[in-house]
């Protein structure tokens, strides 16, 4: 991905304020907030470099200095960029439609939902009126529990959210269950379930004495929802559940062990799934959850199940409820009146991340409806907004990065011709998606109303649930999308070996079809790169052409590859963004990896592109110097303190700054481009950069 949250992507939510001094109505976008961004006459922002710096010293600095200089994070940001300033553009547009639909303007068939919908969320007077009444029937549920089996099968009704995080809005679990493509058989679902249940962003946050401030801002966050929702006792409730959370921390595996495919891919019936868990009735769990016939369970972290079990028996009920009613108030805490989104903002985003001001509502509308209904929106999004002929020049840069990745293979001096052969058979077989979805998601079943903001959440998660459940024994659906055409983010499917780029990447800084070609090859051209590279990185290449997890490598090329992939990892552990937060080598390994990559392919590409013809040169800049500008562009980022310290823990993606200085210094065309030296900080010996791909 290039950030997010499903497979392996780029950056994350991020924008500035849409208005300019105009006087413009609340609920009318300005319409120059709706047009693309345009970068200099040929593609790139010159006025953003900082010319003082060698780029052998420090390249992000010299393609990014001074718009880093000039750029303030807005207010309600914990970070901004490039890729920041698209999705604030995505945003508008998204805030366009919604106004359309609920002025009555929208023909598309899911108009009235789209209007319901964001009519609910608007209405701030109601949510005042209404306080924490919605959540009412689930907390007279959580009361009425009387035994750990009754609890159990609460938990079953827990369902993942759709696109607003693992358990959704309502109940939650401490071992959730999801449904996706069956890894080691990619043409059919299957049932998967691991640890969960920490209310922190990750199981360091409860255990490095680092983050212990931020733990206990966590028990005061957690005693002031049950205080609000009128729990019994909820200093005491609080301390149990933050004590209670703690242990399934100790319990729990870390980000680095999660990412291992080999390890996270465990069948089990449901009765070896008891054998483990001895206290926890998994027949009254999956019943619950509407699984009941289910025969086969994957586990991903199966060595922290009987510690949860464990945990889970000998926690008491009262315990176990006041954590229920927790984690219930949090999740619906956005969708309630404003003391709850006060409290819910205080803590995640400006405790959290760092996040000074919260957004305007019109923006958190915006981002439930690309949650709730995505693609719906998406369809009048791509019809306004996305102009076919974006479609077909990607399929060409796509195909010319396919080319170079294809000619690299060929002539790899460490690569076997055994695996050399299942290497090029996995790279034709590849699936590109560009733009929209060729059939769009039906929410038809999904009843919203204008006064009912919060069951629309809970309405919309339930209805997501049970429309997995249905097809689980059906065959995979391999024309569903994993991200909305207004995401601005792209992403590789390992089970479908399949790269997928949303319509709202392909704008400036990506992607500009009147740009200079070496400004796209460096911008879009190495995010398509990034995404083919996920298919062989340290984990992608696990599966084979047909999605198969499955070891299709020599045991000598896999040693070889594994000792390039350490020396890469080792080189981004060294990296320390601030005093005592190192990036994480073997957590980022993949990310980097397809950056690596990525922008290799996408230099090789442009140079053939040229079929041996001179490169101009624009602004006294050659055309492999536009190339590695066009990819420090797509990266220029400025992140809050807060938001970093959180990012090297829980995010598998490396900060924006070594995602240019950490990418460079092992591709040798760099240093020819910009006559790089020993003795320059970023110089690396030939002998010690790092070649993969």
């Amino acid at each position: 991905m290039l950030s997010g949250t499903r497979k392996f992507l780029l950056a994350g939510a991020a924008g500035l304020a849409l208005f300019t001094s105009h006087a413009w109505a609340a609920d009318a976008p300005d319409p120059a907030s709706l047009a693309s961004p345009r970068y200099g006459t040929w593609g790139f922002d010159l006025s953003g470099m900082d010319r003082s710096v060698k780029p052998g010293d420090d390249f992000f600095r010299f393609a990014n200095g001074a718009w880093a200089d000039r750029t303030e994070i807005p207010g309600d940001r914990s970070r901004y960029g490039n890729f920041h300033k698209l999705r604030e553009l995505s945003e508008a547009r998204i805030h366009a439609i919604l106004e359309d639909a609920k002025a009555g303007k929208l023909t598309d068939p899911d108009a009235g939902r789209i209007a319901a919908a964001y009519s609910a969320f608007m209405d701030e007077a109601l949510a005042e009126k209404l306080d924490a009444r919605p959540l009412a029937p689930e907390l007279a549920q959580i009361r009425k529990v009387r035994s750990k089996d009754e609890f159990t099968a609460l938990m079953g009704r827990a369902t993942p959210g759709a696109g607003r995080g693992n358990d959704g809005v309502g109940y939650a679990s401490i071992l959730p269950l999801g449904i996706a493509s069956d890894l080691k058989q990619p043409t059919r679902y299957a049932v998967y379930t691991g640890g969960g249940g920490l209310g922190l962003p990750d199981r360091d946050y409860y255990l490095q004495p680092s983050f212990a401030e931020k733990k206990a801002k966590y028990l005061a966050y957690v005693e002031q929802m049950l205080t609000m929702i009128g729990w019994e006792q909820p200093a005491a409730h609080a301390r149990a559940v933050v004590d209670f959370e703690t242990k399934l921390a100790e319990a729990s595996w870390s980000r680095v062990e999660r990412r291992d495919r080999d390890r996270t891919y465990r069948a089990k019936t449901p009765d070896e799934l008891q054998a483990m868990t001895p206290g926890f009735d998994w027949s009254r769990y999956l019943a619950a959850a509407g699984l009941g016939g289910v025969q086969r369970v994957v586990v991903t972290t199966d060595t922290a199940l009987p510690k949860f079990a464990a945990i889970y028996a000998e926690t008491s009920l009262d315990t176990l409820k006041a954590w229920q009613a927790f984690r219930l108030a949090d999740s619906a805490a956005p969708y309630l009146s404003k003391r709850f989104v006060d409290a819910n903002y205080a803590f995640r985003l400006k405790e959290l991340a760092g996040q000074p001001e919260q957004q305007a509502r019109w923006k958190r509308a915006a981002a439930f409806m690309d949650a709730t209904l995505g693609e719906a929106v998406g369809r009048v999004y791509v019809a306004r907004y996305f102009p076919p002929e974006a479609k077909a020049k990607m399929d060409a840069l796509v195909a010319d990065v396919r080319t170079a990745l294809r000619a690299r293979i060929e002539k790899l001096a460490w690569m076997g011709p055994d695996t050399r052969t299942q290497a090029l058979d996995k790279l034709a077989k590849f699936t590109v998606k560009i733009g929209y979805p060729v059939k769009w998601r039906d929410y038809s079943r999904i009843e919203f109303k204008a006064d009912d903001l919060y069951g629309n959440a809970q309405r919309a998660d339930i209805q997501d649930w049970a429309r997995s459940v249905a097809r689980l024994n059906g065959p995979v659906d391999k024309a569903e999308w994993g991200m909305t055409p207004q995401t601005v983010n792209a992403y590789y499917s390992p089970p479908n070996n399949e790269i997928v780029f949303p319509a709202a990447i392909l704008q400036p800084p990506f992607f500009d079809p009147d740009a200079d070609p070496a400004i796209n090859y460096g911008g879009i051209g190495g995010v398509i790169g990034h995404e083919i590279s996920h298919g062989f990185d340290d984990q992608g290449r696990k599966s084979d052409g047909d999605g198969v997890l499955r070891d299709w490598w020599t045991a000598d090329d896999a040693a070889k590859f594994k000792v390039q992939a350490d020396r890469l990892g080792a080189q981004y552990s060294a990296f320390e963004p601030l005093p005592g937060a190192k990036v994480q080598g073997a957590l980022t390994m993949g990310e980097n990896i397809g950056d690596m990559g990525g922008l290799s392919l996408a230099l090789d590409a442009y140079r053939a592109s040229l079929k041996g013809r001179p490169a101009p040169v624009l602004d006294g800049l050659t055309g492999e110097q536009r190339v590695f500008l066009g990819w420090a562009q797509v990266w220029r980022e400025k992140a809050r303190d807060e938001y970093i310290r959180q990012q090297v823990v829980t995010d598998p993606h490396s900060p924006a700054y070594y995602r240019v200085n950490g990418t460079i210094r092992n591709i040798p065309g760099w240093y020819d481009a910009w006559n790089v030296q020993p003795g320059d900080k970023l110089y690396v010996a030939p002998a010690e950069r790092v070649d993969i791909w």
